[in-house]
């Protein structure tokens, strides 16, 4: 009951800006409204990144030597860039979704004992064709009642840089479609560090539409430990604007932290699958290709060690021989048809690989 009257609410108090419509649970009933759908460019081909100007990151970025393929860069650079909108919402460890702090829920949610799990996000991002080098934002902003186009305040905006003399990644894999998936690490102390593991998936049938989902992992001494997982779901609104462009109400993907869960039997059992791998042990390149290898692997997936989130996603962690340790994040995109992004931990929690693959239920 609450999610389709969280659902009822979302379409009548929304955000402005191209995100923010949380999915509550309530005990109101009320109408549904349907919103109007954003009216944009589709896209047609990659696009030239080159089109707009960077920030003031990207303006210090230089080339750093890597083991990337440059024509494969560019087109990534193409299908990346953009202005990526949507919903973003914080799962515990066990996948529970995660309220919005009290502190930034309007009153009127409070008066209708409205819950609020998701933020409306903006994420602009711009990679250079010619450099290996890219940045994001991730903006996040507050929650509003009703739809006025000056309504929508930023939260927080965190910037992030990969390539360059500003570069804030440990490790980064990408494919030419878009899907890539990065290691960032944030010291807590002497002894301690926190890793986000980023999975940037796009779905091959629509790359206007895609998902990322961070994995955040404690490292204590050789020790790893998922602490939490963030989500995002996201859609293309068009060229790079540096999160400027205005998108109203009219957004076109919806609050999503209570909806329905994926299934463990849907994606559990023997499956198939063809990988693309980069390797990172040994090696000093932090931006590498992910690269097809031949042949088909079978792998044997138990609903028992995933975590089951909403938009057909899923995270596990499996140990692997006692020896690796591997974070996967998973979505399924039809019944019996998957994409896959795995980081693979030595035992000493040193990335060895990084692994995207595209499954089939065998």
């Amino acid at each position: 009951m609450a999610g389709v009257i969280g659902g009822r609410l979302a379409a009548i108090i929304h955000h402005h800006h191209h995100h923010n419509t949380p999915l509550y649970s309530s005990p109101l009933s009320q109408p549904t409204i349907k919103l109007p759908l954003t009216i944009h460019s589709r896209r047609t081909s990659t696009m030239s990144a080159t089109a707009t100007t960077p920030t003031t990151a990207l303006n210090n970025l230089t080339v750093q030597p890597t083991g990337s393929s440059s024509g494969c860069w560019s087109e990534f650079a193409g299908n990346v860039s953009g202005e990526w909108d949507g919903f973003g919402a914080d799962f515990t460890a066990d996948g529970k979704p995660i309220e919005l702090p009290e502190n930034v829920v309007p009153n009127a949610y409070r008066e209708w004992e409205v819950q609020v799990f998701d933020w409306q996000t903006q994420c602009p991002t711009l990679a250079q064709p010619d450099n290996s080098s890219a940045m994001y934002k991730l903006i996040r902003l507050l929650p509003t009642v009703g739809c006025e186009a000056d309504a929508a305040t930023r939260y927080s905006v965190e910037e992030r840089v990969i390539g360059g003399e500003d570069n804030m990644v440990s490790s980064f894999a990408y494919q030419a479609s878009g899907c890539y998936a990065a290691v960032w690490s944030k010291q807590k102390s002497a002894s301690s560090k926190v890793l986000e593991l980023e999975h940037c998936l796009i779905d091959p049938r629509d790359k206007e539409s895609r998902v990322r989902v961070i994995q955040v992992v404690g490292v204590e001494g050789n020790k790893l430990v998922l602490k939490n997982i963030k989500v995002f779901a996201e859609q293309w609104y068009g060229p790079f604007r540096n999160g400027e462009s205005l998108g109203g109400c009219a957004i076109r993907d919806t609050a999503f932290a209570k909806t329905q869960v994926l299934i463990g039997s849907e994606v559990s059992g023997v499956w198939q699958r063809s990988n693309s791998i980069a390797k990172f042990q040994d090696s000093s390149n932090i931006l590498q290709e992910l690269v097809a290898v031949d042949g088909i692997e079978k792998s044997t997936r138990d609903a028992n060690s995933l975590v089951l989130l909403p938009k057909n996603l899923w995270s596990s962690v499996v140990e692997i021989d006692g020896e690796k340790t591997c974070y996967e994040v998973g979505w399924l995109l039809e019944p019996g048809c998957a994409i896959t992004s795995k980081c693979v931990f030595s035992r000493n929690a040193e990335l060895k690989e990084i692994i995207a693959s595209s499954e089939t239920a065998a």
